[in-house]
């Protein structure tokens, strides 16, 4: 038996498929664009292909994120909060508080026992977002992949005080014209960050294990000013952008095996991939 979660972020698209021992089958990822009903299509099939399935063998699909309403072939929408906090608690069992920072928001999360107790979210504002890092690369130059990596070596944090994106540009655009280093405006840009998702997530009252999700997770420097703003241990996923969807996929299966107990009959919807043909 096969379930699928597809979580549709406002910068990528990530699909898992799992099956009943909740093993992952296969994992799809790509950029979203403004297409969402075809490009969700179009990453499914490449998803089932990847593990020899096809789409009849689907018991389950459900959607999350920013674009679940846009996914036609799911067969129910949960929200991102909700299948965050399963995927979290999937890979960290003794999870208290999962912190995700995607391309356009930041989110907390107290989780007890795999379920969503409370949370914050920042969702107006790119400061402190894979967003707020996005604007930095294209200012620097600098591939955005390598900002963890040059940070690392920086010998000063510099205070980046504004909280606004636009203006934080400007001011790291005056440091470059001061030739102070690289690795020190980066240094301090993650501080930036850090800090100003860690005063939002410090009304959850905070407790441990606290988990890091989401792109930025990537970024060593975020994850080492994260660890400094809390001072705590962060855990991380081998694969940080995936927990919505495994999330998603994790409910799918845990509802159909439900009604299987209780003797339903579950029936293989036949689902059309908009806009994507096999």
């Amino acid at each position: 038996m096969y379930f699928a979660g597809i979580d549709i972020g406002s910068t990528v698209t990530k699909i898992v498929i799992i099956n009943e021992y909740e093993e992952i089958c296969s994992l799809g990822i790509g950029p979203t664009g403004a297409e969402h009903r075809s490009f969700a299509g179009k990453v499914m099939n490449e998803t089932l292909s990847q593990a020899g399935l096809s789409m009849d063998e689907i018991l389950s699909v459900i959607a999350t994120g920013y674009g679940r309403i846009n996914v036609p072939f799911a067969d129910t929408q949960v929200t991102e909060l909700t299948c965050h906090a399963k995927g979290v608690f999937s890979i960290f069992p003794n999870v208290g508080t999962a912190i995700d920072i995607g391309g356009q928001d930041a989110k907390g999360m107290k989780i007890k026992k795999g379920k969503l107790v409370d949370f914050v979210m920042n969702d107006k504002c790119a400061a402190g977002t894979g967003r707020f890092l996005e604007v930095t690369a294209d200012t620097l130059g600098i591939n955005i992949e390598r900002f963890g990596e040059i940070s690392m070596q920086s010998t000063d944090r510099l205070k980046i005080s504004s909280t606004c994106t636009v203006f934080a540009q400007q001011e790291m655009i005056s440091y470059i014209s001061q030739g102070v280093p690289v690795e020190n405006i980066l240094a301090g840009l993650h501080d930036a960050i850090c800090s100003r998702v860690a005063r939002m997530v410090h009304r959850l009252k905070i407790e441990p294990d606290i988990v890091l999700t989401g792109g930025v997770a990537r970024n060593i420097g975020v994850v080492k000013a994260m660890k400094g703003k809390l001072g705590s241990e962060i855990f991380v996923p081998e694969d940080p952008i995936i927990t919505g969807a495994l999330g998603a996929a994790l409910l799918g299966k845990e509802s159909t095996m439900k009604a299987i107990e209780k003797g339903e009959v579950i029936q293989i919807k036949r689902r059309e991939l908009d806009g994507c043909k096999k």
